[in-house]
């Protein structure tokens, strides 16, 4: 899972807003709609991200698809110290 996290926050030119999102989901979750406008994104820009985290089991969702409700998933707490580091590189 470490290989995935450096890759996908740091190996891939979208790393830096999936780091954001991150962040951002780990201090409280919430659907696409509040993270664009709470990280100034686009929301497809945010779709997108979502789908890349969620792909890799960085995230998970609560409810339904159209309000779903992101949040870091358990494999994602489980190597949170990897994720620290990797914030702290981005930043």
């Amino acid at each position: 899972m470490e290989a995935v996290l450096w890759y996908v926050l740091t190996g891939t030119r979208g790393g830096a807003n999936r780091v954001r999102l991150l962040k951002t989901l780990n201090q409280q979750p919430r659907n696409a709609n509040q993270l664009a406008e709470d990280l100034a994104l686009n929301y497809k820009t945010v779709r997108h991200h979502l789908d890349v985290l969620m792909d890799n089991n960085i995230v998970t969702t609560s409810g339904d698809e159209y309000g779903a409700i992101y949040l870091p998933s358990e494999n994602a707490r489980h190597h949170w110290d990897t994720i620290e580091q990797i914030i702290a590189q981005v930043e």
